[in-house]
């Protein structure tokens, strides 16, 4: 099993920018896709972004592309999300997982391990 705790969430104006990290423990995360989802009072948990086994193939949700930034370190078993130009829109709590599937995946049921969540505030 892995174990994943994010970090690095944070209140910011609009305009700003946060990085995120979600460090991992147990096994060596190069067995998993990775991907962030996020979830904001009210409504449910949604796709944020994913990123391959290897770091060479990534997606993204179209309400975050070209603003936010997935990548992996799989030598110090981290992720991380990089967080530009933030919308107020985008406050939510912040949760990494972990998918045994071979390919991306955006649905949330494809993950089996997920972090404890960090909240991102965006003001306007």
């Amino acid at each position: 099993q892995v174990q994943l705790v994010d970090a690095g969430g944070g209140l910011v104006q609009a305009g700003g920018s946060l990085r995120l990290s979600c460090a991992a423990s147990g096994r060596t995360i190069s067995s998993y896709t990775m991907g962030w989802f996020r979830q904001a009072p009210g409504k449910a948990r949604e796709f944020v972004a994913t990123i391959s086994r290897l770091g060479t193939v990534t997606d993204y949700a179209d309400s975050v592309k070209g603003r936010f930034t997935i990548s992996r370190d799989n030598a110090k078993n981290m992720v991380y999300l990089e967080l530009n130009s933030l919308k107020p829109e985008d406050t939510a709590v912040y949760y990494c997982a972990a998918s045994g599937a071979a390919v991306v995946a955006r649905i949330s049921q494809s993950y089996g391990y997920w972090g404890q969540g960090t909240q991102v505030t965006v003001s306007s």
